[in-house]
């Protein structure tokens, strides 16, 4: 069938991609930009703004499903410009599939949307593990509206799931691993308390592969349907042993100076502060919102994913490490 992808030049969208095309899917990309790996597997780009609804809708014409990836992402910046991709494009896509009859939509959300401050989570799940309050980063903020209106937007004409991917991270990364390994080697990555709470993370194939299990079983009144969903290996793992075992394998210095949360915590505020008030370029290498990221377990539970629509991971962390030091 044809299929539409948003985002399909970024990490995810590209694999997004990848396996439509393998699948025997015709793709077409709505980018910002235009992206040669797209071209080399065959996908139609249409370059557009998620803001502009008409273009949109222009995009999704003749398709028949969307994988909605695309977002502004970061860890700072304008609330209105994180509401204008996040909210209002989702917004569009949602009237695109309703303005050409279009009966599936597969969301890329984000766990950051059930946030709460310090609050772990161990092997959480969407029915236990509720919506954030009073969101400190605008990314979370606008995926959380986003996300509740695609479940929203479910019903007989048109079936919904969101995935909510935790730390997409192997070959290709473009987000993660370069930021990691350039605070790396310049000394200035730092663990936030002891390093030892437990985190989740996801191998780009899997996170690829969730998209693609959810997209076979859904349908109007399908398990899946209206509902949200954790993505991730399924091996929790502490801070420490997660960022040393990447950063080990792209060869950059592994981390083991620590940081009192606490401190993280107050370093994140004043430059919150600076970033208002002066205002200063790029994010700030802190901020509330990361250091409690970084400083609690969050992991979750595969089992409703595997329940309704089959989803296991098929590379482990340790592989996933072995294939990301080869391409190195």
């Amino acid at each position: 069938m044809k299929i539409l992808v948003t985002g399909g030049g970024g990490f995810l969208g590209q694999a997004l991609c990848r396996g439509l095309v393998e699948r025997g899917h015709r793709v077409v990309s709505f980018n910002r930009g235009r992206y040669p790996a797209l071209d080399a597997l065959g996908v139609e780009q249409i370059q557009g703004d998620l803001g502009e609804r008409e273009a949109v809708i222009a995009a999704a014409r003749g398709c028949e499903a969307v994988f909605h990836n695309a977002a502004k992402a970061g860890a700072w910046g304008p609330y209105a410009e994180y509401h204008r991709a996040n909210v209002l494009g989702t917004d569009h896509v949602i009237a695109a599939c309703r303005t050409h009859g279009i009966g599936r939509l597969v969301y890329t959300s984000t766990p950051s949307v059930t946030h709460r401050a310090t609050h772990p989570v161990a092997g959480g799940t969407a029915e236990t593990v509720p919506y954030g309050e009073r969101l400190k980063a605008p990314y979370a903020a606008t995926k959380l509206v986003a996300e509740r209106a695609v479940l929203a937007a479910n019903d007989a004409s048109l079936a919904t799931v969101a995935l909510r991917p935790r730390l997409i991270w192997g070959p290709g990364d473009n987000q993660l691993l370069p930021r990691l390994v350039a605070r790396a080697k310049a000394g200035r990555l730092r663990l936030v308390g002891n390093g030892e709470n437990l985190i989740d993370t996801t191998y780009i194939d899997n996170a690829a592969q969730a998209h693609f299990d959810a997209f076979a079983h859904l349908a109007p009144g399908a398990a899946c349907a209206g509902r949200a969903y954790f993505i991730s290996n399924g091996e929790p793992k502490t801070l420490r042993e997660t960022l040393n075992g990447l950063l080990a394998a792209v060869g950059a210095p592994t981390v083991e100076k620590t940081i009192p949360f606490r401190l993280a915590y107050a370093i994140g505020a004043v430059c919150e502060g600076l970033w208002h008030a002066l205002p200063l370029q790029g994010e700030p290498p802190m901020t509330r919102f990361l250091a409690e990221q970084l400083a609690t377990t969050h992991w979750y539970s595969m089992e409703p994913a595997r329940r309704d629509f089959g989803y296991v991971p098929k590379v482990s962390f340790a592989e996933g490490l072995e294939r990301l030091r080869a391409a190195v």
